[in-house]
């Protein structure tokens, strides 16, 4: 049982605690919770998804099945209507046959037979960092250790030009080790750049010889220098070579096949509101994944879900009073491409936005939502989730979130609702070779499925809207009241926002 104590700190973190006794649902949430455990397509959609399709990066057939996919499961779950809209990424791009081998030199004793310096050489296992160069064969380039890339290691290290560069990681283990992932590159690559480097090799922030993709591009365009990510254990031998005075040289290709701009497309299924209809809710997740793996837990799970919550709501019988949008964006691991395509295309009918509901983290159990800083609604939140609490549903962070795709919703003054998850086991199989449909935890999706459809509909069936779209001074207010300003800095965004690049204008 919370404390009063305990209601203080949670109020004092930034975020609301839900009252210890659960108020209890409406008819309407029982219903949509009752509804949504039902057996249903849900484990069949993800597997023809997964299993038969597979990884699905944008500009490739799988892709485009992908897109297919998804018109005909909204479709068949009884969407009003079902279109698709389509959208430009400025570069296609798909990885070669990433080769590296690495050598080292020993001295051997005069005295032995075949005395002098001897090479020894191992494979390496890399692939290639998503929307980066490619790089013609290269023999014997020596690799220098930046450490984990500070302009201080840099300097450290001395003379890189036309050398690759080896830069540490720690084990990735929370989610601030995961948004420290992306928080890094940038200033390693203006290092990288400024001092000439040939290439840089990410070590792996996953054991156990797991690789995964990342991008460090932020929009699609093709980045600045090579970069491969190295399997941790191969990383660690490199960095003990050098540490123990020993050259090493490397022989790498990265043969990413490049091309011009590519269109995309995001999927869009409605159900159309019985009072409001012009007035609508989005519950939306991405399609698009990286395809080392088959984008099971990122995101391929809860695009399923998508599809059930329109379902479920269907299948309830309720009628919505506002319109519902199921979307099931593009483009999202090249930077949030679909969604904020989506919503500049639409900006124009933003004030009729009721709110945005985002679940892109796997099937780690849900502990609340963060609410893009909004403290207005907090209030009219609290009693929308409260029917949530059996699945553990208790916290409302007033806090800024970037990294999925509410974010150019949030920047255009639109209430939204990003599903706060525990790590569970997304973490290390997150992008990976090792995310795959046996990873997900359905029991515990079925739930996500039935937050996700309380939410939307209560959002649709508020008698008023949770909150105005807030003008742009009052989402810069926003950033600045929730400390979000340094986040948005740390992951260059800020600029964008200053100059009207990003967000809502006016």
């Amino acid at each position: 049982m919370r404390t009063a104590k305990a209601l203080l700190l949670c109020l004092g973190l930034g975020f609301s605690c839900l009252a210890a006794t659960p108020t209890a649902g409406t008819d309407d949430a029982s219903r949509i919770i009752q509804t949504a455990l039902e057996p249903s397509s849900l484990e069949n959609n993800l597997r023809v998804l997964t299993d038969e399709i597979g990884g699905r990066v944008p500009g490739t057939p799988a892709m485009q099945l992908a897109v297919q996919w998804g018109v005909q499961a909204l479709t068949a779950a009884g969407a009003d209507s079902v279109h698709t809209e389509g959208f430009t990424i400025p570069n296609s791009w798909a990885e070669g046959a990433t080769e590296m081998t690495v050598s080292t030199a020993h001295e051997v004793s005069a005295t032995k037979v075949g005395g002098g310096t001897v090479l020894t050489s191992f494979r390496v296992r890399a692939v290639s960092v998503a929307w980066a160069p490619a790089l013609a064969p290269v023999k014997h380039v020596p690799i220098v250790d930046v450490g984990e890339g500070s302009e201080a290691d840099f300097k450290k290290a001395g003379d890189i030009s036309g050398k690759i560069v080896l830069v540490h990681s720690a084990v990735l283990k929370t989610w601030d080790d995961l948004f420290d992932e992306y928080k890094k590159p940038p200033s390693i690559i203006d290092l990288a750049v400024k001092d000439k480097a040939k290439a840089i090799a990410f070590m792996a922030t996953r054991e156990h010889d797991i690789l995964y993709r990342h991008t460090n591009a932020g929009a699609g365009e093709i980045d600045r220098l090579p970069m491969v990510l190295l399997a941790r254990e191969d990383g660690e031998r490199i960095a003990r070579l050098l540490a123990a005075g020993r050259p090493v040289w490397a022989d790498l290709a990265i043969p990413n096949q490049i091309g011009g701009p590519i269109k995309a497309s995001n999927v869009i299924g409605e159900i159309k509101g019985s009072e409001a209809p012009d007035e609508f809710v989005i519950v939306g997740a991405h399609l698009d994944s990286w395809e080392l793996g088959t984008g099971a837990l990122d995101n391929g799970c809860n695009a399923a879900l998508v599809i059930d919550a329109l379902r479920t709501i269907k299948e309830s019988g309720l009628k919505p009073k506002r319109s519902i949008r199921f979307i099931l964006f593009s483009g999202e691991e090249e930077g949030l491409i679909g969604s904020r395509a989506y919503a500049l295309a639409h900006r124009q009918e933003l004030d009729k936005a009721a709110g945005v509901v985002i679940y892109d983290a796997g099937t780690g159990k849900t502990t609340g939502f963060s609410l893009g800083g909004r403290q207005d609604v907090v209030d009219a939140a609290k009693l929308l989730v409260a029917p949530l609490q059996e699945f553990g549903v208790t916290e409302l962070k007033t806090d800024m979130e970037w990294g999925t795709d509410h974010f150019d919703f949030m920047l255009e003054g639109v209430p939204t609702f990003v599903a706060d998850q525990q790590e569970a086991n997304y973490l290390e199989n997150y992008h990976a070779v090792s995310d795959t449909y046996d990873k997900v935890d359905f029991a515990q999706l079925k739930k996500h499925l039935a937050e996700a459809a309380v939410l939307s509909f209560g959002l649709a069936n508020l008698p008023q809207k949770i909150g105005a779209r807030l003008t742009h001074e009052q989402i810069e207010q926003t950033i600045l009241e929730s400390h979000s300003d340094e986040m948005f800095k740390a992951f260059g965004l800020w600029d964008d926002w200053v100059s009207g690049k990003r967000g809502r204008q006016k």
